[in-house]
C-alpha cells in the first residue's frame, strides 16, 4: 500500500478553501496516472509546533501508482507548485502540502539530481497525530515497515500538545471530540 499525506491552512486563488485545495490537488494526481484507492476522512489540526498560524486541514490517501518513489515524490513537488506554493522557512503556513508517508513495505532514502529527496517511511510520522489518525481510518492494522510497530502503539506514543478532530462530512457528520493529548 501506497499512503500520502495531504495537508493545507491557507486559501488559494485559484482553488478557495484548503479543502477545496485538497481535492483539487487528488484530481490532479490522477491526471497525472496516479489513482486515488481511498481517502480518510479530512482532519482539522493545531499546527505543529504549536503557533498562531491558522489551524490545517489533512488527510491520507492509500494510491496506485506505476511511479517509484522518487518520481513520486516528484510528482507531489510538482503539484504543490501548480496550486502555488512558495517554499519558504519550515513549518510555515502553505496553501498545499503533499508527503510521502510509506511506499507498500519500502524502506529507502534516495535523492535524485534535481535534489529532490524520497525517504520512506516518511521520517516524522510517528510524531503527527494528523498523519497517524487519518492514516489509521485507512488502515488500522498497517505497521511501520522500518520498526515493524503497529498504528495503536505508534498513537499512544505521539507526544504531547497535539489538537486534532474529525471535521464534518458531506453525509452531515458532525465529527468527534476534540483529541487533545497534553
Amino acid at each position: 500500500m501506497i499512503f500520502i499525506g495531504l495537508g493545507a491552512n491557507l486559501p488559494t486563488e485559484r482553488f478557495g478553501p484548503p479543502r477545496a485545495a485538497l481535492g483539487a490537488a487528488l484530481h490532479m494526481l490522477a491526471e497525472e496516472g496516479v489513482r486515488t484507492v481511498r481517502r480518510s476522512p479530512w482532519y482539522e489540526s493545531a499546527p505543529v509546533p504549536m503557533s498562531d498560524d491558522p489551524w490545517y486541514v489533512n488527510g491520507v490517501a492509500e494510491i496506485e501508482t506505476e511511479f517509484p518513489p522518487l518520481r513520486l515524490v516528484g510528482k507531489l513537488l510538482e503539484i504543490e507548485a501548480r496550486v502555488g506554493r512558495v517554499r519558504s522557512i519550515a513549518n510555515a503556513p502553505r496553501v498545499l502540502d503533499l508527503d510521502l508517508i510509506a511506499y507498500n513495505q519500502q524502506v529507502l532514502s534516495d535523492v535524485a539530481d534535481d535534489g529532490t529527496r524520497a525517504i520512506v517511511p516518511h521520517p516524522r510520522m510517528t510524531d503527527r497525530a494528523f498523519v497517524l489518525f487519518p492514516l489509521s481510518d485507512l488502515s488500522p492494522g498497517w505497521q511501520h515497515p522500518q520498526n515493524h510497530i503497529p498504528m495503536q502503539q505508534m498513537i499512544a506514543s505521539l507526544p504531547d500538545g497535539q489538537m486534532t478532530r474529525l471535521l464534518p462530512d458531506a453525509n452531515g457528520y458532525k465529527g468527534t471530540e476534540w483529541q487533545v493529548r497534553t
